[in-house]
């Protein structure tokens, strides 16, 4: 069966819509603390990560973390318990599938270490790709893909694979005991209870864009619900 991913609701019983802003979160607090910035307070972490004060009050208190009237919020202490609730205080090793321009890029980028997540396998089909060597990993055949993902440990999988091999790529991942995945396949998978996948698609974002493009210039008003529901629902 088709479903959305639960995290968020198994999680302690955080909103999963909270979940999603807990990384936002993260990521302008790991800038104020690059800027040596101790304290911050709920209106100027809410400003950095685009969200109100309210909203960004009642998501931190999910975590126990309410803040000092006056002081705001201990930078440091905030990306730990952050980080210690979205499970970044482990090693996570992943596997990216499918080598093209986008897994290449995922592959090199050296943003993922830092946050939790350890790159530990590369797979591809094609014979001209296998065997290379790529940020360090030599990129393995698809036809081991179980094997490695045991070898490996892998706990969540990248598929970056055309559309047409994600969904049998996908049950070879979860057959093989994965239960999180990251799919930038423009398509939807169909996965088992118990196992949540986060769909990346670009062109969704962009076409969202190009909607309030449109309202900006002045375009069709009257729908503008019903067109972001058509959207987001893809």
């Amino acid at each position: 069966m088709t479903r959305r991913s639960t995290l968020g609701e198994r999680n302690r019983g955080i909103p999963e819509a909270t979940v999603a802003r807990l990384p936002v979160y993260l990521r302008a607090l790991h800038v104020l603390a690059e800027r040596g910035v101790a304290t911050v307070s709920s209106e100027e972490l809410a400003a950095a990560a685009g969200v109100n004060s309210a909203k960004l009050r009642k998501d931190l208190s999910h975590l126990g973390s309410y803040g000092t009237r006056g002081v705001g919020y201990e930078v440091e202490y905030l990306v730990y318990q952050i980080s210690r609730e979205l499970g970044l205080t482990q090693d996570w090793a992943v596997a990216i599938v499918g080598i093209g321009n986008l897994g290449r890029a995922l592959a090199g980028y050296g943003g993922f270490a830092s946050r939790g997540f350890r790159m530990a396998a590369l797979l591809d089909a094609e014979p001209g790709i296998v065997g290379e060597v790529i940020a360090g990993l030599t990129v393995e055949h698809i036809d081991d893909l179980e094997t490695v993902i045991k070898d490996n440990g892998i706990s969540i999988a990248v598929l970056a694979v055309p559309a047409a091999a994600a969904q049998p790529v996908c049950d070879r991942v979860v057959t093989s005991g994965v239960t999180s995945i990251l799919n930038f396949a423009p398509v939807v998978l169909s996965v088992p209870d118990g196992v949540d996948v986060r769909k990346v698609d670009l062109s969704i974002e962009l076409q969202i864009l190009a909607f309030h493009e449109q309202r900006k210039a002045g375009g069709p008003s009257g729908v503008e619900e019903e067109y972001l529901e058509a959207v987001e629902g893809q």
